[in-house]
């Protein structure tokens, strides 16, 4: 192995800069469009700006773009309670509200909705069933099987039925509750495992595979098994599904959606409605969380509104209440692992075979990636010779499982600790050591354990250094110790502690997604407009990628304003999703900025008969041949002289593919690392629990806005808390959801996070991949660090045996589900 330097400081090895200086030999962008290669001098050689206007630059949006800590652009109005979200907007004459009719049962066959006496109440317009679609009855992203309105058959228990409209909310929902429908109800399927072992396949299953697992297994000294219980989560954003749609000119529909997805919920309302996507534009100013949820499950409240606006030729809203939201949309995949493992009596890792079967629901809407993205990530930060692989996306009678932060990533990392901690405690080994010596190597230690199952090699590595760095600053061994002296003297409450890294995969897997577009305009004051394909949920993407095309223009943040998503500013948009959005919109922003730097900077040069690089652009002026002008009055000069002030930038990301018929290829164009340290306390006679502290760093590389960045580990962190230790979702016996609101679903409040806190992002980190200003993706991989806390739960429990048998608990790993673990030890 090479010598990785001191874990005090992680700074890019020898190897690792003489990588980053060959591929810093071009500017990002360069050789894609037409835009100048060569930096300003205001800039370094991969276009970011001079470490002089770096992240010392103090918050507030009156300064120039990268490495800025601002806040985020709509801060002001979210706590002062005046940002607009979408049932914000006024209501206009003649505007409807829709309500949904629900189904009462799981499964079944409808024979026959009656609408009679719902549509003869006072105040209601009309009510629509599956007949009554003029287009094609399904809004599934991908695969068809996913109906706008049930038209034959009961999938799940709250499938929508029929749609009711009225002049007033509360008559459209009294008028849904008169609408009887018929249905001969059948024996729903509903236990995950069940479905499995009858091979209730929605798809077919994909395996990724390297040698012979076997084989390795079965010829190791030691041999382990096992099945994790993994549960969903709901998204629970703060803004339900929500929709708008004002009729135009000529069938025109403009929909205003809490979407994260505006090009596909314009997709589906034309194709439901037999129309040409020209005439539908769908508008996103911000959503209030995502988070996944509104990916593909927007499409319903849309589309619906739609179908009514076009029906009645009336402004349509439709807003579900928490309840009915609840029920109807999918929720982060519970799954089922099922593995088993061959490790020598140090506790590396001989061979590997797992089962990751993933619970789609009633249909597959997005479950094929999300098992896909599970395969990919039950290595995590681990390396196994031999190795199998293999996904299933299996179907129940429940509502259809969807897109959720880390997308099937955190269920694969799930199974890959659970296998490393199984294997510690058969050998009596800190389950930290076993994660040390099964870790990934770098390229450069020559001993081939650099290369995942899946065939990508693991170039960007830096898991050793952020590993070694928080279990230094956390100061895991002497607390290790400490704890282990606790629990010898304390019968009733344990303490338990645990150190696990992540590795996440930058990249959508399907592989067009990976595109995205911008448009900028600089008018004659020298105020930017800038749009792009993302879509704010409260991430603050907008504000760094106006960070990006700030510092690409050399002005202060606060001459660019950003515009709400439009689909007839910016076409064919990529989801806001796979943690790509400032990767793919902020590049994009960025070579629609160079355009027109590259303009101006080119009239200037022939205007005053200079060198193209004499110019710089700098703290709001423009610098000719060392006299200084001011931004505004050069771009109103450009617009006199008729120089092209407005420019579009696409941008698509390079070197990504993946055979499914081989199981392999390269994915992704990056890796994020981090590393936490968790330590909670047990009541090992109720089941509760406490994090008593969490230490996290996390690689986001060079940070475009650390104050963001810094929110987005904590925010991950504790969503990724909830899904792991509260939140619970339960159906009865019949198929009804029992959990439908936060009386019954119990999300992280502020007393969950840890008393100790501290979360720090990886110093001296630089992505080594062509990305914007060398930063990396932070909206999904921090969620993955909360697993340290239920390791550090299974540590506590697994004193109860004095660390030798590894604890039988799943996920969430509630109270109950503690109690019930501590008492198979005991």
């Amino acid at each position: 192995m090479v010598d990785r330097g001191p874990v005090s400081r992680l700074a890019v090895t020898v190897e690792r800069a003489d990588m980053l200086e060959r591929v810093r030999d071009r500017a990002p962008g360069e050789g894609d469009r037409d835009t100048p290669g060569t930096a300003p001098a205001d800039h370094t050689a991969d276009g970011a700006p001079a470490p002089s206007r770096s992240a010392t630059t103090a918050p507030g949006l009156h300064t120039t773009g990268m490495g800025a800590a601002l806040p985020h652009d709509s801060a002001h109005l979210h706590v002062t309670g005046r940002a607009t979200y979408t049932d914000d907007l006024p209501a206009l004459a003649n505007e409807v509200h829709l309500a949904p009719v629900l189904a009462t049962v799981a499964a079944g066959t409808i024979r026959s909705i009656d609408t009679t006496d719902a549509t003869a109440m006072a105040g209601v317009v009309g009510a629509w069933t599956a007949a009554d679609v003029p287009g094609v009855n399904d809004t599934a992203p991908v695969y068809d099987r996913d109906p706008l309105l049930a038209a034959d058959t009961i999938s799940f228990h709250g499938q929508v039925v029929a749609v009711v409209a009225a002049t007033d909310l509360a008559i459209a929902r009294r008028a849904a509750r008169a609408v009887v429908v018929d249905v001969e109800p059948t024996a729903p399927s509903l236990d995950l495992a069940a479905a499995y072992e009858r091979g209730d396949h929605l798809r077919p299953t994909h395996t990724q595979q390297r040698g012979d697992a076997d084989r390795a297994i079965a010829d190791a000294p030691h041999r382990l098994s096992g099945d994790l219980h993994i549960g969903g989560q709901e998204h629970f954003y703060l803004e339900g599904q929500v929709a708008r749609v004002v009729p135009g000119e000529d069938g025109d529909l403009h929909v205003t959606s809490s979407t994260q997805n505006p090009t596909e919920m314009q997709h589906l309302v034309a194709r439901v409605l037999g129309l040409d996507m020209k005439s539908v534009t769908v508008e996103v100013r911000r959503m209030g969380g995502g988070f996944g949820g509104k990916e593909t499950q927007s499409a319903q409240t849309a589309v619906l509104a739609a179908l009514v606006a076009r029906a009645t030729g009336r402004p349509a809203r439709m807003r579900l209440r928490r309840h009915d939201d609840m029920v109807t949309t999918g929720k982060r995949h519970d799954f089922l692992g099922k593995w088993e493992v061959g490790f020598d009596d140090e506790g590396r890792i001989l061979g590997l075979a797992t089962d990751l079967v993933g619970n789609a629901g009633h249909s597959v809407d997005l479950s094929e990636g999300v098992v896909d993205r599970a395969q990919f990530h039950v290595d995590n930060c681990y390396f196994a010779p031999d190795v199998r692989v293999t996904g299933h996306t299996v179907a129940t009678n429940t509502v259809s499982n969807t897109a959720f932060r880390g997308f099937g990533g955190p269920q694969g990392m799930l199974v890959a600790e659970s296998v490393i901690e199984a294997i510690a405690r058969h050998r009596g080994l800190d389950p930290l050591e076993v994660r040390r010596r099964n870790r990934y190597s770098p390229p450069e230690a020559g001993d081939g354990r650099d290369t995942t199952h899946y065939g990508q090699q693991v170039t960007d590595n830096i898991i050793a250094e952020v590993m070694d760095e928080v279990a230094v600053t956390a100061d895991y061994e002497a607390r290790r110790a400490e704890i282990a002296a606790f629990n010898a003297t304390s019968p009733v409450l344990r303490r338990g502690i645990a150190l696990t890294p992540v590795k996440f995969g930058i990249a959508f897997t399907v592989t067009h997604l990976n595109q995205a577009g911008a448009l900028v305009h600089v008018y004659k004051d020298g105020s930017i407009h800038l749009n792009h394909g993302g879509t704010e949920m409260g991430q603050g993407l907008f504000v760094k990628v106006a960070q990006v095309v700030a510092s690409e223009l050399g002005v202060s943040v606060d001459r660019v304003r950003i515009s709400a998503a439009r689909t007839d500013k910016v076409p064919n948009t990529s989801p806001t999703a796979a943690s790509a959005g400032t990767d793919l919109n902020g590049m994009a922003a960025q070579f629609a900025a160079r355009e027109l730097r590259h303009n101006i900077t080119s009239w200037l040069a022939e205007r005053d008969g200079v060198e193209a690089d004499a110019i710089t652009f700098a703290d709001d002026v423009v610098t000719v041949d060392g006299v200084a002008l001011d931004f505004a009055d050069v771009a109103h000069a450009a617009y006199m002289d008729r120089v092209p002030l407005s420019a579009t930038g696409h941008y698509a990301t390079p070197d990504i593919h993946y055979d499914r018929s081989t199981g392999s290829g390269h994915p992704f164009f990056y890796y994020a690392y981090g590393a936490a340290v968790s330590e909670v306390v047990v009541d090992t006679l109720t089941g509760e629990m406490r994090v008593l502290a969490a230490d996290l760093l996390h690689d986001v590389g060079r940070s475009i806005n650390p104050a963001i960045d810094t929110g987005q580990v904590e925010g991950g962190f504790v969503q990724g808390l909830g899904w792991l230790t509260t939140e619970q979702l339960h159906w009865a016996d019949d198929g009804r959801p029992t959990v439908t609101g936060p009386s019954t679903y119990k999300i992280p409040a502020i007393a969950d996070t840890p008393a100790r806190f501290n979360v720090r992002l990886v110093p001296d980190s630089v992505n080594l991949a062509d990305v914007v200003y060398r930063s990396k993706a932070v909206g999904e991989p921090p969620l993955m660090l909360a697993i340290s806390a239920w390791c550090a739960i299974k540590d506590a429990v697994a004193s109860l045996a004095d660390g030798r048998v590894d604890p039988p608990l799943g996920a969430p790993a509630t109270p109950e589900a503690i109690l019930a673990a501590c008492d198979a030890l005991r």
